[in-house]
This record gives structure tokens, sequence and C-alpha cells, in this order.
């Protein structure tokens, strides 16, 4: 990480037209500060190109979806495998440029950044426990699964997939925003992180999160506690009197407990 990429990062996500590519390439410099993301862009660029030279004038959605699939899927090999989920790489977008595999969300970034160049219409759709593609108008779009190479899908196919069953319909089809989305690989982070006992991966991706133009006041807490963990007790007492003052008057147990770890972290700076 450094504090201009840091800085670039919250100018990305709070700008009134967030770049979502820019936002995934900027939460990498977090791992690899030294990662030439100009390098990953001018990549996504020339698969780009590739999608546009395929592109008739005049193509259907579906036929668009096919365009995608067959060049970023079938041509370049990107899709995701079974251990990606215990892999941070995989929510990395240069890493997945680079090593063609990673996660539903981080896959569909790839589709949608090669849609945009190339005037494509498509966005991206946050399912329970999965992430596709849409390309073409929200009420007759065509569906496409990035996990599974591009594979074109379907609600029924996809209603399957969904943790505890139930029907999709065209209204679950919704087009998420970047914000959302960048909202959404972040958590991934933080949940991958908290599982394995990474402490600073958790933390870094709390410290991004908490730049986005609306965050959940729990991730106020989070940080306090895991910069306590880290020994940053200033830091710590900082955001856990933050939370406290955020949730006064809505939960006031939990802002006095908060309060109390502020003050016992306080402590520790004697």
């Amino acid at each position: 990480m450094s504090t201009e990429s840091r800085r670039r990062f919250a100018e990305t996500v709070q700008s009134p037209e967030p770049d979502l590519t820019t936002a995934c390439l900027l939460i990498g410099a977090e791992v690899r500060p030294d990662a030439d993301l100009a390098l990953t862009g001018a990549g996504l660029a020339e698969l780009a190109a590739e999608v546009a030279a395929d592109v008739t004038a005049g193509a259907s959605a579906y036929d668009q979806a096919v365009v995608l699939r067959r060049v970023i899927g079938d041509r370049h090999g990107f899709r995701g495998y079974g251990d990606d989920y215990g892999d941070l790489r995989a929510s990395l977008l240069h890493e997945v440029v680079e090593r063609r595999r990673g996660l539903p969300i981080l896959l569909s970034v790839v589709y949608l950044d090669a849609a945009r160049r190339a005037g494509i219409p498509a966005y991206g759709v946050g399912l329970p426990g999965h992430f596709v593609v849409a390309v073409g108008d929200p009420e007759s779009a065509t569906l496409l699964d990035p996990y599974a190479g591009g594979r074109l899908t379907s609600l029924a196919e996809l209603s399957a997939r969904v943790p505890g069953g139930g029907e999709l319909t065209t209204a679950d089809v919704t087009a998420w925003e970047p914000v959302e989305i960048v909202a959404r690989v972040l958590n991934n982070i933080r949940v991958l992180a908290a599982r394995t006992g990474d402490v600073r991966t958790r933390l870094w991706a709390g410290d991004l999160s908490l730049l986005l133009p609306a965050y959940h006041v729990e991730l106020r807490r989070e940080r306090g506690e895991l910069r306590a963990r880290l020994g940053d007790y200033l830091g710590a007492a900082h955001d856990l009197e933050q939370y406290a003052e955020a949730v006064a008057g809505t939960d006031d147990d939990r802002a006095e407990e908060a309060l109390g770890e502020a003050r016992m972290v306080r402590s520790r700076l004697n």
C-alpha cells in the first residue's frame, strides 16, 4: 500500500462516475505496491480490442454475449476453480488477469471492462454466493457465468445455485453499481482474512472499505479492534470512540461498551 494509492482509491470510488476497473486494480496495490497496474490495464485493453473486432454491427445481446464468452472464456481461458475461494489472489484484479482465474466477481470485472471498452451494454449481477454478467436490456438480458468460462446461463440454472433454494426472477437480475461491486470484493477479502487469521489483510481491506461513500458502521468498530491487536492503541481508541458516537442514541449499550474498550485501549499508551 501507499498513501498515493489510497488517495487514488478514495478519489475513484467517491467520484460521481466511479471506474470499477481502476478501483479493483488499486485494491491490488495493497498487496503488491510495485505491481505495474498500467501493464494490467494494457492487457485488459487488448482483450477488449479482440472483443470489439469480433462483434458485428447491430449484433443482438445474445450474439454479443457469445463473443465475450468466445474471446475471454474460450480463447484466453479465464475461469474459476474450486480452490480460488481460499486464495487471496483470486480477489486481486492484477492477479486474476495474469493467472486467468479468480472468484466470480473478479472474473465478472474482466468481462465488464471488456464490454465497456467494446461498446457492449453489460452489467454485473450480484446473487447470494455468486456473481454473473448480464448483456443487453434488463427485461431480456442474456446471462453469462464468467466463473464457468463465460457459459451462457439462465435464471432457472442460477436458481439452483442460490443457497436455500428459491426461484430467481427478472427482478433479481438488477444492475449493481460499481461501488457496490467494490464493496463486495473488499468484504470477500475481509471474510477470507478473518477465516485464516490474517489480521493485517483484514485491516487494510477494512481501511479501504471505510473510504467508500457509504459503509456499515460496524466496520469502524472492527477496525478499532484490529488496530488494538496490532498495537496501534491511539488509532484503535479513535475508531472505537467514533463508533460509539455513531450508535449513541440508537444502541446506547453498544456505545457504552465501545467507550469502555476505548478507555482500556488508551490505558495501554501509558
